[in-house]
Formats: structure tokens, C-alpha cells, sequence
């Protein structure tokens, strides 16, 4: 069933019309992937899916990267930010997923908005993160879609900052600051 919000955390979370994020073990339920109307799934885990693709998807991308700061996720940026936009124009849908639907297609969801909806890094945050309360892109992940937001827009939103608990994005230090022992 198509959920948002934390209801949706086991199932596909729409971020637009035509893009949908979730876990591995959602992209693996056919019936979720049918009824959503999925035609094209990007898969950015480190093993490839051996399940059968389910009737009505017709490509399938797999990005083998692990959810690792250093892994470089930003080389694949333009190339599904673009499939996701030419999918749409086809009138199909996209589903990017990962092992949890929290760090590396988080981070190509924000990647397409920025690029594609001319959004800031801020705004893409917000909007995933409110389709999908848990996404929560590791620090190089951030790192990269800084230089990203530099190289579309020619400036920053989201600055990553020094924080008692190691450099995190300025969007988390309220988060960081709740955290500390007091």
C-alpha cells in the first residue's frame, strides 16, 4: 500500500508523482511495485536483486555502492536525476531504492530535486524528509550533495559544521544539541 509519513516506512514513500522511495525488502513486494505503476527501478545497494522484475518494469538500474562516506555516490547524480526526469516525460515512475530507504536513495531523491525541481539542498531535505520522516544521508553523502548544490545553483543552503559529536549538517545541530548529556 502507498504510504507516507511513519505509517509508510515499510512500504513505497512518493516523493512526486512519478518518484518513490523504500527499503530493499519493498522494492522486492511486486504487488506494492505493481500498484504504484512502477516502470523503472534504480537499485543502490551493493548486491543485485535476483527477483524476477514485476510486470509492467521495464528497466532496471543497479548502482552497486556501499552506505559508506567515502563511496561515490555524487558520479551517479546526474545520470538518475536525468532517468528519473526522462521516465517521467514517458509518463512512467520511478523507485529508487537502497537496504533501508534512509542514506543512498535519499540521496539521489535530493539529487534529482535539486537538479531537476530547482530546489535548494534545504528544500529537498524537507520535502524527502517529510515523504520519508526517516532519510537521514551519511556525512559524505551530505558532502557531495553540497558540491552538487555549488555546481547547480553556485551556492550553499546547508553548511556541514564541527559539533561535539563530529562534523554534521547545520539542519542536524538542534538534533545534536538534544542528544548531549546534560
Amino acid at each position: 500500500m502507498l504510504q507516507s509519513g511513519l505509517s509508510g516506512l515499510s512500504g513505497l514513500c512518493r516523493i512526486t508523482d512519478h518518484l518513490y522511495l523504500c527499503n530493499s525488502r519493498a522494492a522486492s513486494d511486486s504487488s506494492q511495485v505493481s500498484r504504484c505503476n512502477i516502470t523503472c527501478i534504480v537499485n543502490v545497494t551493493e548486491t543485485r536483486s535476483n527477483c524476477p522484475l514485476p510486470p509492467g518494469v521495464d528497466e532496471y538500474i543497479h548502482i552497486p555502492l556501499s552506505d559508506s562516506p567515502v563511496s561515490p555516490l555524487c558520479e551517479h547524480f546526474d545520470r538518475v536525476a536525468d532517468k528519473i526526469k526522462q521516465t517521467e516525460e514517458l509518463g512512467g515512475r520511478t523507485l529508487v531504492h537502497c537496504n533501508a530507504g534512509v542514506s543512498r536513495s535519499a540521496t539521489l531523491c535530493m539529487a534529482y530535486l535539486l537538479k531537476h525541481r530547482g530546489v535548494t539542498l534545504l528544500e529537498a531535505h524537507r520535502w524527502v524528509k517529510s515523504c520519508r520522516p526517516i532519510v537521514r544521508p551519511n556525512n559524505g553523502f551530505w558532502k557531495q550533495l553540497l558540491r552538487y548544490e555549488m555546481e547547480l545553483r553556485g551556492c550553499n543552503s546547508v553548511r556541514m559544521v564541527h559539533t561535539p559529536i563530529g562534523e554534521i549538517p547545520d539542519i542536524y545541530e538542534e538534533e545534536a544539541r538534544n542528544m548531549m548529556p546534560l
